[in-house]
C-alpha cells in the first residue's frame, strides 16, 4: 500500500492568468499582470509512490483550487519562464481530464529554489527505483571469454636465453642506478719516481749526519776569529759557532 507524503509546503504563492503561448517563443512573466494576481493561496507538493503533484489550496480552509500532476521534470507539466527564476507555468488538470495553463509566482527566490530541488530529488529517486527493478528482472550479462567453434588465437612470443637476459638485466640495472658500479681508473697524472739508490761513496756516514742536516759546528777549543771569518765548506748557508 502506498502512502501520500508531503514533499514541500509554501504558505503563499500567486496565480496569474496568462496569454496564449506564441510559437517559437517561451513564456515571459513580464507579459502577465504581476501587480494583480488572480489568486493567492498555499502550495503543497505531494508524492504517492512514483507520482507527484502540486496542489494549490486555500490558506484557511484547505480547499483545493487547482491540481497539477507532474510526470517528469523538466517537462510540460511545469515550465520555467525565460525572464525570471521566481515564476513558472503550470498545466493544471480537473477531475474530467481537462487541462489549462496558469502562471505561478513566489515572493522570494529561495521559495522557487526549494521547489526546483524538491522536483529534482523526487525524479532522481524514481529513476534509481526503476533501475533497481530493471536489474531484478534482467540478469546481468556475464562476459564470455570462451572460444567459439573454429575460433583461434595467435600469440607472438620472444624467447631470450637465460645468460643474455641476466646480462641485460645487470646492464640495465647499472644504467638505472645512475652508473653507481665499479669506478673507472683515474686519468694519467704525475707519477712519483722511485727513490734513487746512492753509491757507497755517496752514502752519508754517522759522523756526517749532523753536518748534512744542521751544518758544521766547531769544537769548543777553536779560535773565535777563525769561526767568525772562515765559512763552513760543508754548508755555506749555516752560521758557524
Amino acid at each position: 500500500m502506498e502512502y501520500e507524503s508531503v514533499v514541500l509546503v509554501k504558505h503563499e504563492v500567486f496565480v496569474y492568468k496568462i496569454p496564449p503561448r506564441q510559437s517559437n517563443r517561451g513564456y515571459r512573466a513580464a507579459d502577465w499582470n504581476l501587480a494583480e494576481p488572480t489568486w493567492t493561496g498555499r502550495l503543497r507538493m505531494v508524492s504517492k509512490g512514483k507520482t507527484l503533484a502540486v496542489k494549490l489550496e486555500d490558506k484557511n480552509s484547505g480547499a483545493l483550487f487547482a491540481n497539477c500532476p507532474i510526470e517528469s521534470y523538466p517537462g510540460l507539466a511545469i515550465e520555467s519562464v525565460s525572464d525570471s527564476s521566481r515564476y513558472f507555468v503550470l498545466r493544471i488538470q480537473d477531475d474530467n481530464g481537462r487541462n489549462a495553463f496558469i502562471g505561478l509566482g513566489f515572493g522570494d527566490r529561495s521559495d522557487s529554489f526549494d521547489m526546483n530541488v524538491a522536483l529534482q530529488d523526487h525524479f532522481k529517486w524514481v529513476k534509481n527505483e526503476e533501475q533497481i527493478e530493471k536489474e531484478k528482472v534482467e540478469p546481468k550479462q556475464q562476459l564470455d571469454l570462451g572460444f567459439k567453434e573454429g575460433e583461434t588465437i595467435k600469440i607472438n612470443m620472444k624467447i631470450t636465453k637465460k645468460d643474455g637476459s641476466e646480462a641485460g638485466a645487470r646492464s640495465a640495472a647499472g644504467k638505472k642506478s645512475g652508473g653507481l658500479g665499479l669506478l673507472p681508473p683515474p686519468p694519467g697524472g704525475n707519477k712519483i719516481a722511485p727513490p734513487t739508490t746512492l753509491s757507497p761513496s755517496h752514502q752519508p756516514t754517522a759522523g756526517s749526519a749532523g753536518q748534512t742536516e744542521w751544518g758544521e759546528f766547531t769544537s769548543a777549543g777553536a779560535k773565535p776569529q777563525a769561526a767568525a771569518t772562515t765559512p763552513s765548506k760543508t754548508n755555506a748557508n749555516w752560521v758557524q759557532f
